[in-house]
């Protein structure tokens, strides 16, 4: 890695350490809501859709928990 690239990175997390716990949350829904921008940019799915597909495909191959499922 890059005397650069190294330096950002230790930057981004000091900047990231030193936020509050709700600062941080809002941070993380923040990068989200970027991240679905961007997909429905490429995709030109509408944000509910692309929300729902997400949520679809991250549940592809996990089995149900036994806890979960339990009355």
């Amino acid at each position: 890695m890059s005397a650069l690239a190294e330096y950002l990175r230790q930057r981004a997390r000091n900047d990231v350490q030193q936020l509050s716990p709700d600062e941080r949350i809002k941070l993380a829904l923040s990068l989200g809501d970027d991240d679905v921008r961007m997909f429905c940019a490429a995709s030109g799915e509408e944000p509910a859709a692309a929300r729902q597909r997400l949520a679809a495909t991250r549940q592809i191959g996990r089995r149900a928990s036994a806890s979960a499922s339990a009355p």
